[in-house]
């Protein structure tokens, strides 16, 4: 009998079970209930469960915001489903992806002019939604990082203040971004005193969540001399201490037009992707329109190209990454032309796959997870 084997036998056995049978298991007894709603259990089950990673993909199709969830393993791009997003948040738009959840930011549907964050786990249909404090400077803008700590497993999100693009008044915040954090475990936000980085940096794209770490791409801008100049880099922070830190780029990448970077994620791994502004390599007569910068972490960060993406017809953007490495793009349909579509590129045999057609495509990845399985439906004000 199952019952009569040690109770750490039956932990390793329930590690390796997938998410609906362990939601089942919860009502076997309390023991288990309390050891599958465990922080412990629920990290040790998503790093060592061989569950698919999901590709969600949020897009705009004939005027009206649409979403769906492919399953990304050999079924590939046959399983698909259409998940259902929480009534509590109106014109959602997506923050990123942790842990298996996935964090929104909209207008709150019951208060007035009230900005809300969700956070969703779309294998166990549960969430959580948080009101956003108020932005009380009108020259600023609010950038939301979201992550999920890996070793406490306590859902982050953090809202940060920084100076408008292109703005010349003095900062009312002073010579430093304001940078609050909400933590689920707590149910509030604090504010971050400091290790904040200077106002004269600003995050200008969306994140990602690789491991301990939330990366954006950011640009510093500076004037010496009289003479504005701007450099590209990498800003971080990190979900367990709660500090930034500023990535370098090599002077290529640091000194070409911002718009033609962005940061992604490949098999768990930073990459940076540059975009040719030409769409044609230099050397070479044939179409290159992104190139792939894997960024690793020794003593000092190393940037190692790892292959060209050549797409067909005009690539608009690669927008993520299959768990097998080919790239999801979204690449202009001459078919439509006020469309474009979301297509696989595959680098080793340079085939594409289509998978829908739309605009403002964003694609984020996730595995099945536990996290926020202990809690209701509830919201944080």
């Amino acid at each position: 009998m199952f019952d009569e084997l040690p109770f750490h036998i039956q932990e390793e056995i329930l590690k390796t079970l997938p998410i609906k049978s362990l939601i089942q298991f919860r009502s076997v007894s309390k023991a288990w209930k309390s050891l599958i709603d465990s922080s412990e259990f629920i990290a040790a089950h998503s790093v060592s469960h061989t569950q698919p990673q999901h590709l969600f993909v949020s897009y705009t199709d004939e005027q009206v915001p649409k979403y769906v969830s492919f399953v990304d393993d050999d079924s590939f791009p046959q399983h698909r489903f259409v998940p259902s997003l929480p009534l509590s948040i109106r014109d959602p738009r997506i923050v990123g992806s942790s842990y298996g959840l996935l964090c929104f930011q909209g207008d709150s549907p019951s208060i007035y002019r009230r900005m809300i964050a969700v956070v969703l786990n779309p294998s166990i249909r549960k969430s959580i939604a948080i009101a956003l404090p108020d932005m009380l400077y009108t020259n600023h803008l609010i950038v939301l990082g979201f992550g999920v700590c890996p070793v406490t497993i306590d859902t982050k999100i953090i809202q940060i203040t920084q100076l408008r693009w292109g703005s010349e008044r003095k900062s009312e915040i002073g010579n430093f971004w304001e940078v609050k954090v909400y933590k689920q475990s707590s149910g509030k936000f604090t504010s971050l005193s400091g290790n904040l980085p200077s106002i004269s940096i600003h995050i200008m794209g969306p994140q990602v969540v690789i491991g301990k770490s939330i990366y954006w791409c950011a640009v510093d801008c500076t004037t010496v001399d009289s003479v504005f100049k701007t450099r590209n880099l990498i800003m971080s922070f990190d979900i367990t201490n709660e500090k930034f830190e500023v990535v370098v780029l090599p002077e290529r990448l640091a000194i070409i037009t911002f718009s033609l970077l962005s940061v992604s994620k490949l098999r768990e791994s930073l990459v940076i992707l540059e975009y040719n502004k030409s769409g044609y390599n230099d050397t070479i007569e044939e179409q290159v329109c992104c190139t792939v910068w894997m960024v690793e972490r020794g003593v000092e960060r190393s940037f190692t190209k790892l292959f060209n993406i050549k797409a067909p017809g005009d690539l608009m953007r690669a927008v993520g990454f299959r768990r097998k490495g080919g790239s999801i793009m979204e690449v202009q349909d001459y078919t439509f032309e006020s469309t474009e579509e979301l297509v696989v590129y595959e680098p080793n045999s340079e085939l594409s796959n289509h998978l829908i057609s739309g605009y403002r495509f964003t694609v984020n990845s996730y595995i099945e997870t536990l996290v926020l399985v202990g809690g209701s439906d509830c919201s944080s004000y």
